[in-house]
Protein backbone atom coordinates (compact mmCIF):
# COMPACT_ATOMS: atom_id res chain seq x y z
CA UNK A 1 0.00 0.00 0.00
CA UNK A 2 1.20 3.50 -0.84
CA UNK A 3 2.23 5.56 2.15
CA UNK A 4 3.68 8.86 3.25
CA UNK A 5 6.43 8.80 5.87
CA UNK A 6 6.28 11.60 8.45
CA UNK A 7 9.55 12.07 10.32
CA UNK A 8 8.84 13.42 13.80
CA UNK A 9 11.22 16.00 15.25
CA UNK A 10 9.16 16.48 18.40
CA UNK A 11 6.44 18.93 17.38
CA UNK A 12 3.18 18.84 19.31
CA UNK A 13 1.34 18.99 15.96
CA UNK A 14 3.12 16.09 14.24
CA UNK A 15 0.09 13.87 14.80
CA UNK A 16 -2.10 16.47 13.12
CA UNK A 17 -0.02 16.07 9.98
CA UNK A 18 -0.81 12.37 10.09
CA UNK A 19 -4.51 13.06 10.59
CA UNK A 20 -4.63 15.42 7.61
CA UNK A 21 -2.84 12.92 5.37
CA UNK A 22 -5.25 10.15 6.44
CA UNK A 23 -8.17 12.46 5.64
CA UNK A 24 -6.82 12.47 2.09
CA UNK A 25 -7.40 8.69 2.01
CA UNK A 26 -3.66 8.11 2.06
CA UNK A 27 -1.92 5.88 4.57
CA UNK A 28 0.95 7.37 6.52
CA UNK A 29 3.35 6.41 9.29
CA UNK A 30 4.81 8.75 11.88
CA UNK A 31 8.34 7.68 12.74
CA UNK A 32 11.10 9.18 14.91
CA UNK A 33 13.27 11.51 12.83
CA UNK A 34 16.17 9.01 12.91
CA UNK A 35 14.16 5.86 12.11
CA UNK A 36 13.52 6.15 8.39
CA UNK A 37 12.74 2.60 7.13
CA UNK A 38 15.37 0.66 5.22
CA UNK A 39 12.68 -0.73 2.94
CA UNK A 40 10.74 2.19 1.46
CA UNK A 41 9.42 0.63 -1.73
CA UNK A 42 5.83 1.67 -0.86
CA UNK A 43 6.77 5.19 0.22
CA UNK A 44 5.64 7.93 -2.18
CA UNK A 45 6.74 11.00 -0.21
CA UNK A 46 8.33 12.25 3.00
CA UNK A 47 7.22 15.04 5.37
CA UNK A 48 9.50 16.53 8.03
CA UNK A 49 7.67 17.87 11.10
CA UNK A 50 8.28 20.88 13.29
CA UNK A 51 10.25 20.80 16.54
CA UNK A 52 10.69 22.78 19.76
CA UNK A 53 14.44 22.92 19.03
CA UNK A 54 16.55 25.25 16.89
CA UNK A 55 18.49 23.65 14.01
CA UNK A 56 21.71 25.41 15.02
CA UNK A 57 21.68 24.04 18.60
CA UNK A 58 24.33 21.45 19.47
CA UNK A 59 21.63 18.97 20.55
CA UNK A 60 19.32 19.65 17.58
CA UNK A 61 17.67 16.67 15.92
CA UNK A 62 19.21 16.18 12.49
CA UNK A 63 18.83 13.61 9.75
CA UNK A 64 20.79 12.88 6.57
CA UNK A 65 18.35 13.21 3.68
CA UNK A 66 20.89 12.42 0.96
CA UNK A 67 19.48 8.93 0.49
CA UNK A 68 15.95 10.30 0.04
CA UNK A 69 16.43 13.49 -1.99
CA UNK A 70 16.02 12.90 -5.68
CA UNK A 71 14.10 9.65 -5.13
CA UNK A 72 11.03 10.99 -3.31
CA UNK A 73 9.28 14.36 -2.96
CA UNK A 74 9.98 16.02 0.40
CA UNK A 75 7.98 18.61 2.35
CA UNK A 76 9.60 20.28 5.34
CA UNK A 77 7.29 22.04 7.80
CA UNK A 78 8.69 24.78 10.08
CA UNK A 79 11.72 23.06 11.70
CA UNK A 80 11.75 20.60 8.80
CA UNK A 81 12.01 23.48 6.32
CA UNK A 82 14.71 25.12 8.43
CA UNK A 83 16.68 21.85 8.66
CA UNK A 84 16.71 21.42 4.88
CA UNK A 85 17.88 25.00 4.49
CA UNK A 86 20.50 24.84 7.26
CA UNK A 87 22.07 21.63 5.92
CA UNK A 88 22.04 22.72 2.28
CA UNK A 89 23.80 26.06 2.20
CA UNK A 90 21.03 28.24 3.58
CA UNK A 91 20.92 30.22 6.80
CA UNK A 92 18.63 30.01 9.83
CA UNK A 93 18.75 32.66 12.53
CA UNK A 94 16.80 33.68 15.60
CA UNK A 95 13.84 35.88 14.74
CA UNK A 96 14.46 37.94 17.88
CA UNK A 97 10.89 37.46 19.08
CA UNK A 98 8.77 34.35 18.72
CA UNK A 99 6.28 34.58 15.86
CA UNK A 100 3.12 32.81 16.96
CA UNK A 101 -0.33 33.17 15.46
CA UNK A 102 -2.22 34.04 12.30
CA UNK A 103 -0.60 35.79 9.36
CA UNK A 104 -1.62 36.33 5.75
CA UNK A 105 0.47 35.40 2.74
CA UNK A 106 1.32 38.66 0.96
CA UNK A 107 3.08 36.93 -1.93
CA UNK A 108 2.19 33.52 -3.43
CA UNK A 109 3.68 31.91 -6.53
CA UNK A 110 0.45 30.54 -7.95
CA UNK A 111 2.36 28.74 -10.71
CA UNK A 112 3.97 26.45 -8.15
CA UNK A 113 2.15 23.10 -7.69
CA UNK A 114 2.26 23.40 -3.89
CA UNK A 115 -0.01 26.46 -4.00
CA UNK A 116 -2.49 25.29 -6.63
CA UNK A 117 -5.95 26.61 -5.78
CA UNK A 118 -4.73 29.09 -3.16
CA UNK A 119 -6.58 32.36 -2.69
CA UNK A 120 -4.84 35.72 -2.45
CA UNK A 121 -3.75 36.67 1.09
CA UNK A 122 -4.57 33.22 2.41
CA UNK A 123 -4.32 32.94 6.20
CA UNK A 124 -1.56 30.73 7.66
CA UNK A 125 -0.44 29.83 11.19
CA UNK A 126 3.08 30.63 12.37
CA UNK A 127 4.77 29.10 15.42
CA UNK A 128 8.52 29.63 15.42
CA UNK A 129 11.37 31.49 17.05
CA UNK A 130 13.77 31.18 14.10
CA UNK A 131 13.56 32.34 10.50
CA UNK A 132 15.15 31.20 7.25
CA UNK A 133 17.23 34.24 6.31
CA UNK A 134 18.94 32.61 3.31
CA UNK A 135 17.42 29.87 1.16
CA UNK A 136 19.18 26.56 0.52
CA UNK A 137 21.20 26.14 -2.65
CA UNK A 138 18.98 25.99 -5.74
CA UNK A 139 15.81 27.05 -3.91
CA UNK A 140 13.21 29.58 -5.03
CA UNK A 141 10.96 31.64 -2.75
CA UNK A 142 7.30 30.79 -3.40
CA UNK A 143 5.52 32.58 -0.52
CA UNK A 144 6.02 35.48 1.90
CA UNK A 145 4.14 37.22 4.69
CA UNK A 146 4.56 40.80 5.90
CA UNK A 147 7.12 39.66 8.49
CA UNK A 148 8.48 36.38 7.07
CA UNK A 149 10.27 36.78 3.73
CA UNK A 150 10.82 33.08 3.13
CA UNK A 151 7.46 31.69 4.24
CA UNK A 152 7.80 28.87 1.67
CA UNK A 153 10.40 27.72 -0.83
CA UNK A 154 10.83 25.19 -3.63
CA UNK A 155 13.85 23.24 -4.89
CA UNK A 156 13.00 22.08 -8.44
CA UNK A 157 13.66 18.56 -9.64
CA UNK A 158 11.92 15.43 -10.86
CA UNK A 159 11.24 14.72 -7.17
CA UNK A 160 11.08 18.26 -5.76
CA UNK A 161 11.70 19.57 -2.26
CA UNK A 162 9.39 22.06 -0.54
CA UNK A 163 9.60 23.96 2.72
CA UNK A 164 6.96 25.98 4.58
CA UNK A 165 7.69 28.14 7.61
CA UNK A 166 3.99 27.97 8.54
CA UNK A 167 2.03 24.91 9.69
CA UNK A 168 -0.44 23.65 7.04
CA UNK A 169 -1.67 20.89 9.38
CA UNK A 170 -3.36 23.18 11.90
CA UNK A 171 -6.93 24.42 11.59
CA UNK A 172 -5.91 28.09 11.54
CA UNK A 173 -4.08 27.68 8.21
CA UNK A 174 -7.29 28.00 6.25
CA UNK A 175 -6.04 26.29 3.07
CA UNK A 176 -3.67 23.91 4.81
CA UNK A 177 -5.61 20.86 3.66
CA UNK A 178 -5.41 22.13 0.08
CA UNK A 179 -1.63 22.48 0.39
CA UNK A 180 -1.25 18.97 1.80
CA UNK A 181 -3.52 17.60 -0.92
CA UNK A 182 -1.38 19.32 -3.54
CA UNK A 183 1.68 17.64 -2.08
CA UNK A 184 0.30 14.19 -1.26
CA UNK A 185 -2.02 13.66 -4.22
CA UNK A 186 -0.67 15.79 -7.08
CA UNK A 187 3.06 15.84 -6.35
CA UNK A 188 3.53 12.44 -4.63
CA UNK A 189 0.90 10.70 -6.74
CA UNK A 190 -1.31 9.15 -4.04
CA UNK A 191 -4.08 6.97 -5.46
CA UNK A 192 -6.14 7.72 -2.31
CA UNK A 193 -6.88 4.07 -1.62
CA UNK A 194 -6.90 4.29 2.20
CA UNK A 195 -10.46 3.95 3.58
CA UNK A 196 -12.32 2.22 6.40
CA UNK A 197 -13.61 -0.45 4.03
CA UNK A 198 -10.14 -1.07 2.61
CA UNK A 199 -8.73 -1.24 6.15
CA UNK A 200 -11.28 -3.88 7.19
CA UNK A 201 -10.66 -6.00 4.10
CA UNK A 202 -6.88 -5.82 4.46
CA UNK A 203 -6.84 -6.30 8.24
CA UNK A 204 -9.17 -9.31 8.24
CA UNK A 205 -6.93 -10.95 5.65
CA UNK A 206 -3.78 -10.12 7.64
CA UNK A 207 -5.31 -11.39 10.89
CA UNK A 208 -6.19 -14.72 9.29
CA UNK A 209 -2.63 -15.06 8.00
CA UNK A 210 -1.08 -13.90 11.29
CA UNK A 211 -3.18 -16.05 13.62
CA UNK A 212 -3.94 -19.13 11.54
CA UNK A 213 -5.72 -21.69 13.71
CA UNK A 214 -4.44 -20.24 17.02
CA UNK A 215 -6.73 -19.12 19.82
CA UNK A 216 -6.81 -15.43 20.77
CA UNK A 217 -7.73 -13.72 24.02
CA UNK A 218 -8.98 -10.14 23.80
CA UNK A 219 -9.12 -7.68 26.67
CA UNK A 220 -12.41 -5.81 26.37
CA UNK A 221 -13.02 -2.49 28.11
CA UNK A 222 -16.47 -1.57 26.85
CA UNK A 223 -15.08 1.26 24.75
CA UNK A 224 -15.16 1.66 20.99
CA UNK A 225 -11.51 0.65 20.49
CA UNK A 226 -11.61 -2.82 22.02
CA UNK A 227 -15.15 -3.37 20.68
CA UNK A 228 -14.01 -2.70 17.11
CA UNK A 229 -11.04 -5.04 17.61
CA UNK A 230 -13.44 -7.73 18.87
CA UNK A 231 -15.68 -7.45 15.81
CA UNK A 232 -12.64 -7.41 13.47
CA UNK A 233 -11.23 -10.55 15.06
CA UNK A 234 -14.62 -12.25 15.18
CA UNK A 235 -14.99 -11.59 11.46
CA UNK A 236 -11.50 -12.96 10.81
CA UNK A 237 -11.29 -16.01 13.10
CA UNK A 238 -14.77 -16.59 14.55
CA UNK A 239 -14.92 -18.82 17.63
CA UNK A 240 -11.12 -18.88 17.97
CA UNK A 241 -11.64 -15.62 19.88
CA UNK A 242 -12.31 -15.50 23.62
CA UNK A 243 -12.97 -12.09 25.15
CA UNK A 244 -12.35 -11.18 28.78
CA UNK A 245 -13.96 -8.13 30.36
CA UNK A 246 -12.41 -7.21 33.71
CA UNK A 247 -14.38 -5.14 36.19
CA UNK A 248 -11.72 -3.33 38.22
CA UNK A 249 -14.38 -1.63 40.29
CA UNK A 250 -13.87 1.80 38.76
CA UNK A 251 -16.22 1.67 35.79
CA UNK A 252 -19.14 4.03 35.31
CA UNK A 253 -22.50 3.35 36.94
CA UNK A 254 -23.97 -0.01 35.77
CA UNK A 255 -21.30 -0.20 33.06
CA UNK A 256 -20.28 -3.82 33.64
CA UNK A 257 -23.88 -5.04 33.26
CA UNK A 258 -24.65 -2.86 30.23
CA UNK A 259 -21.44 -3.73 28.37
CA UNK A 260 -21.87 -7.47 28.90
CA UNK A 261 -25.37 -7.18 27.40
CA UNK A 262 -23.99 -5.26 24.38
CA UNK A 263 -21.33 -7.88 23.70
CA UNK A 264 -23.85 -10.69 23.94
CA UNK A 265 -25.82 -8.88 21.22
CA UNK A 266 -22.72 -8.88 18.99
CA UNK A 267 -22.45 -12.65 19.26
CA UNK A 268 -19.10 -12.54 21.07
CA UNK A 269 -17.92 -15.11 23.60
CA UNK A 270 -17.14 -12.95 26.65
CA UNK A 271 -15.97 -13.96 30.12
CA UNK A 272 -16.78 -11.34 32.76
CA UNK A 273 -14.42 -11.12 35.74
CA UNK A 274 -15.20 -9.14 38.89
CA UNK A 275 -11.75 -8.29 40.25
CA UNK A 276 -12.75 -5.09 42.05
CA UNK A 277 -11.64 -6.31 45.49
CA UNK A 278 -8.09 -6.94 44.26
CA UNK A 279 -7.74 -3.61 42.47
CA UNK A 280 -9.18 -1.52 45.28
CA UNK A 281 -7.08 -3.31 47.89
CA UNK A 282 -3.87 -2.69 45.93
CA UNK A 283 -4.81 0.96 45.37
CA UNK A 284 -5.58 1.67 49.02
CA UNK A 285 -3.86 4.85 50.15
CA UNK A 286 -2.19 5.52 46.78
CA UNK A 287 -2.54 9.13 45.60
CA UNK A 288 0.15 9.68 42.94
CA UNK A 289 -1.45 9.50 39.45
CA UNK A 290 1.33 7.62 37.66
CA UNK A 291 1.56 5.08 40.49
CA UNK A 292 -2.20 4.51 40.29
CA UNK A 293 -1.94 3.85 36.56
CA UNK A 294 0.94 1.42 37.03
CA UNK A 295 -0.83 -0.53 39.78
CA UNK A 296 -3.95 -0.85 37.65
CA UNK A 297 -1.85 -1.91 34.66
CA UNK A 298 -0.01 -4.51 36.74
CA UNK A 299 -3.21 -5.89 38.29
CA UNK A 300 -4.91 -5.93 34.91
CA UNK A 301 -2.15 -8.17 33.54
CA UNK A 302 -2.22 -10.40 36.64
CA UNK A 303 -5.97 -10.94 36.32
CA UNK A 304 -5.56 -11.63 32.65
CA UNK A 305 -2.75 -14.07 33.32
CA UNK A 306 -4.96 -16.01 35.71
CA UNK A 307 -7.76 -16.21 33.13
CA UNK A 308 -5.38 -16.94 30.25
CA UNK A 309 -4.01 -19.99 32.06
CA UNK A 310 -7.52 -21.46 31.97
CA UNK A 311 -7.46 -21.25 28.17
CA UNK A 312 -4.51 -23.58 27.69
CA UNK A 313 -4.27 -23.32 23.91
CA UNK A 314 -4.29 -19.49 23.71
CA UNK A 315 -1.28 -18.03 21.88
CA UNK A 316 -2.27 -14.39 21.32
CA UNK A 317 -3.49 -11.46 23.39
CA UNK A 318 -5.32 -8.82 21.37
CA UNK A 319 -5.70 -5.23 22.59
CA UNK A 320 -7.50 -2.09 21.51
CA UNK A 321 -4.36 0.06 21.47
CA UNK A 322 -4.74 3.01 19.11
CA UNK A 323 -2.24 5.52 17.78
CA UNK A 324 -2.71 8.29 20.39
CA UNK A 325 -2.10 5.72 23.18
CA UNK A 326 1.29 4.93 21.75
CA UNK A 327 2.15 8.54 20.98
CA UNK A 328 1.26 9.83 24.45
CA UNK A 329 3.09 7.02 26.22
CA UNK A 330 6.48 8.02 24.84
CA UNK A 331 7.44 11.15 22.96
CA UNK A 332 10.40 11.74 20.66
CA UNK A 333 12.68 12.70 23.56
CA UNK A 334 11.95 9.41 25.32
CA UNK A 335 10.07 11.09 28.19
CA UNK A 336 6.93 9.40 29.47
CA UNK A 337 3.88 11.68 29.28
CA UNK A 338 1.51 9.18 30.88
CA UNK A 339 1.33 5.40 31.08
CA UNK A 340 -1.35 3.42 29.29
CA UNK A 341 -1.96 -0.03 30.74
CA UNK A 342 -2.28 -1.56 27.26
CA UNK A 343 0.99 -0.09 25.94
CA UNK A 344 4.47 -1.44 26.49
CA UNK A 345 4.35 -5.16 25.79
CA UNK A 346 3.51 -8.17 27.94
CA UNK A 347 5.24 -9.86 30.85
CA UNK A 348 7.15 -12.99 29.87
CA UNK A 349 5.09 -15.24 32.15
CA UNK A 350 2.00 -14.73 29.99
CA UNK A 351 3.65 -16.57 27.09
CA UNK A 352 1.35 -14.79 24.65
CA UNK A 353 2.09 -12.84 21.50
CA UNK A 354 0.61 -9.37 21.13
CA UNK A 355 -2.00 -8.57 18.47
CA UNK A 356 -2.90 -4.88 17.99
CA UNK A 357 -4.87 -4.57 14.75
CA UNK A 358 -5.88 -0.90 15.14
CA UNK A 359 -2.62 0.45 16.55
CA UNK A 360 -2.17 2.82 13.58
CA UNK A 361 -5.68 4.32 13.78
CA UNK A 362 -6.89 7.55 15.32
CA UNK A 363 -10.16 7.47 17.27
CA UNK A 364 -12.38 8.85 14.51
CA UNK A 365 -10.88 6.31 12.11
CA UNK A 366 -11.74 3.53 14.57
CA UNK A 367 -15.34 4.76 14.55
CA UNK A 368 -15.45 4.75 10.74
CA UNK A 369 -14.16 1.18 10.74
CA UNK A 370 -16.88 0.20 13.22
CA UNK A 371 -19.59 1.76 11.08
CA UNK A 372 -18.26 0.03 7.97
CA UNK A 373 -18.74 -3.30 9.80
CA UNK A 374 -22.32 -2.45 10.80
CA UNK A 375 -21.73 -2.11 14.55
CA UNK A 376 -24.49 -0.49 16.69
CA UNK A 377 -24.24 3.28 16.69
CA UNK A 378 -24.40 3.61 20.49
CA UNK A 379 -21.19 1.58 20.76
CA UNK A 380 -19.45 3.57 18.04
CA UNK A 381 -20.35 7.03 19.38
CA UNK A 382 -19.55 6.21 22.99
CA UNK A 383 -17.15 8.74 24.48
CA UNK A 384 -13.58 7.62 25.16
CA UNK A 385 -13.09 6.33 28.70
CA UNK A 386 -9.66 5.88 30.32
CA UNK A 387 -8.40 2.33 30.87
CA UNK A 388 -7.79 3.02 34.59
CA UNK A 389 -11.40 4.20 34.76
CA UNK A 390 -12.55 6.52 37.51
CA UNK A 391 -9.22 6.03 39.31
CA UNK A 392 -7.80 8.91 37.25
CA UNK A 393 -10.92 11.00 37.81
CA UNK A 394 -10.66 10.80 41.60
CA UNK A 395 -7.91 13.15 42.72
CA UNK A 396 -6.33 11.45 45.70
CA UNK A 397 -6.67 7.94 47.09
CA UNK A 398 -9.39 5.55 45.93
CA UNK A 399 -12.20 4.24 48.16
CA UNK A 400 -15.54 2.57 47.42
CA UNK A 401 -17.35 5.57 48.87
CA UNK A 402 -15.55 7.98 46.53
CA UNK A 403 -16.21 5.73 43.54
CA UNK A 404 -19.93 5.64 44.40
CA UNK A 405 -20.07 9.44 44.70
CA UNK A 406 -18.36 9.91 41.35
CA UNK A 407 -20.44 7.23 39.59
CA UNK A 408 -23.66 8.96 40.66
CA UNK A 409 -22.46 12.44 39.69
CA UNK A 410 -21.08 11.21 36.37
CA UNK A 411 -24.33 9.40 35.51
CA UNK A 412 -26.33 12.59 36.13
CA UNK A 413 -23.89 14.56 33.96
CA UNK A 414 -23.90 12.16 31.01
CA UNK A 415 -27.69 11.60 31.13
CA UNK A 416 -28.28 15.36 31.01
CA UNK A 417 -25.93 15.74 28.03
CA UNK A 418 -27.93 13.06 26.21
CA UNK A 419 -31.28 14.63 27.10
CA UNK A 420 -30.03 18.03 25.87
CA UNK A 421 -28.89 16.50 22.55
CA UNK A 422 -25.27 17.45 23.25
CA UNK A 423 -23.66 14.06 23.81
CA UNK A 424 -22.81 13.34 20.17
CA UNK A 425 -21.43 16.87 19.67
CA UNK A 426 -18.87 16.33 22.43
CA UNK A 427 -15.71 14.26 22.02
CA UNK A 428 -15.37 13.29 25.66
CA UNK A 429 -17.10 14.22 28.89
CA UNK A 430 -16.75 13.10 32.48
CA UNK A 431 -16.97 14.20 36.07
CA UNK A 432 -13.94 14.51 38.34
CA UNK A 433 -14.07 14.19 42.12
CA UNK A 434 -11.73 16.62 43.87
CA UNK A 435 -11.46 14.39 46.91
CA UNK A 436 -8.40 16.20 48.24
CA UNK A 437 -10.37 19.46 48.42
CA UNK A 438 -13.21 20.46 50.75
CA UNK A 439 -15.45 23.46 50.23
CA UNK A 440 -17.92 25.18 52.52
CA UNK A 441 -21.59 25.12 51.61
CA UNK A 442 -25.04 25.60 53.12
CA UNK A 443 -27.81 23.01 52.87
CA UNK A 444 -31.05 23.22 54.83
CA UNK A 445 -29.76 26.12 56.92
CA UNK A 446 -26.79 23.99 57.95
CA UNK A 447 -23.12 24.45 57.13
CA UNK A 448 -21.57 21.71 55.00
CA UNK A 449 -17.93 20.91 54.36
CA UNK A 450 -17.87 18.52 51.39
CA UNK A 451 -16.18 17.79 48.07
CA UNK A 452 -16.42 19.71 44.80
CA UNK A 453 -17.12 17.97 41.49
CA UNK A 454 -15.45 19.29 38.34
CA UNK A 455 -17.14 18.69 34.99
CA UNK A 456 -14.96 18.20 31.90
CA UNK A 457 -16.20 18.20 28.30
CA UNK A 458 -14.09 18.72 25.20
CA UNK A 459 -14.44 18.86 21.46
CA UNK A 460 -11.74 17.24 19.31
CA UNK A 461 -11.14 15.13 16.21
CA UNK A 462 -8.33 12.90 17.43
CA UNK A 463 -7.62 13.68 21.14
CA UNK A 464 -4.19 15.11 20.26
CA UNK A 465 -5.61 18.61 20.69
CA UNK A 466 -8.92 19.55 22.29
CA UNK A 467 -10.99 22.60 23.17
CA UNK A 468 -13.49 22.87 26.02
CA UNK A 469 -17.08 22.35 24.93
CA UNK A 470 -19.32 25.41 25.16
CA UNK A 471 -22.23 23.80 26.98
CA UNK A 472 -25.17 26.23 27.42
CA UNK A 473 -25.38 27.81 30.88
CA UNK A 474 -28.91 26.54 31.46
CA UNK A 475 -27.76 22.93 30.88
CA UNK A 476 -24.80 23.36 33.23
CA UNK A 477 -27.10 24.91 35.83
CA UNK A 478 -29.50 21.95 35.63
CA UNK A 479 -26.62 19.46 35.94
CA UNK A 480 -25.12 21.31 38.90
CA UNK A 481 -28.42 21.55 40.72
CA UNK A 482 -29.20 17.86 40.20
CA UNK A 483 -25.76 16.66 41.33
CA UNK A 484 -25.75 18.79 44.49
CA UNK A 485 -29.32 17.76 45.40
CA UNK A 486 -28.97 14.05 44.68
CA UNK A 487 -25.34 13.10 45.40
CA UNK A 488 -24.48 13.04 49.08
CA UNK A 489 -20.97 14.34 49.74
CA UNK A 490 -20.96 17.01 47.01
CA UNK A 491 -21.79 20.67 47.64
CA UNK A 492 -20.13 22.44 44.71
CA UNK A 493 -19.88 21.89 40.94
CA UNK A 494 -17.27 23.57 38.68
CA UNK A 495 -16.77 23.49 34.90
CA UNK A 496 -13.27 23.07 33.41
CA UNK A 497 -12.58 25.55 30.58
CA UNK A 498 -8.99 24.45 29.86
CA UNK A 499 -7.87 23.38 26.38
CA UNK A 500 -5.32 20.75 25.34
CA UNK A 501 -2.56 21.85 25.20
CA UNK A 502 -1.56 23.07 27.74
CA UNK A 503 -3.92 20.88 29.78
CA UNK A 504 -4.79 17.24 29.11
CA UNK A 505 -8.28 15.84 28.64
CA UNK A 506 -8.08 13.74 31.80
CA UNK A 507 -7.02 15.40 35.03
CA UNK A 508 -4.59 12.61 35.98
Amino acid sequence: MQKIIILDFGSQTTQLIGRRVRELNTFCEILPYNKYPEDDKDVIGVILSGSPLSVYQDDAFRVDLSGIRGRLPILGICYGAQLISYTNGGKVESAGTREYGRQNLQYIDHTNPLFKGFEEHSQVWMSHGDSITALPVGAQKIASTATVENAAYYIPGEKPVFGTQFHPEVFHTLQGTQLLKNFVVDICGSKQEWSAEAFVETTVKELREQIGSDRVILGLSGGVDSSVVAVLLHRAIGDQLTCIFVDHGMLRKNEFRDVMRDYEGLGLHVIGVDASDKFLSDLAGVKEPEQKRKIIGRDFVEVFNAEAQKITDAKWLAQGTIYPDRIESLNITGKVIKSHHNVGGLPKEMHLQLCEPIKWLFKDEVRRVGRSMGMPEHLITRHPFPGPGLAVRILGDITREKIHILQEADAIYINNLREAGLYDEIWQAGAILLSEVRSVGVMGDERTYENPIALRAVTSSDAMTADWAHIPYEVLAKISNEIINKVKGVNRVCYDISSKPPSTIEWE
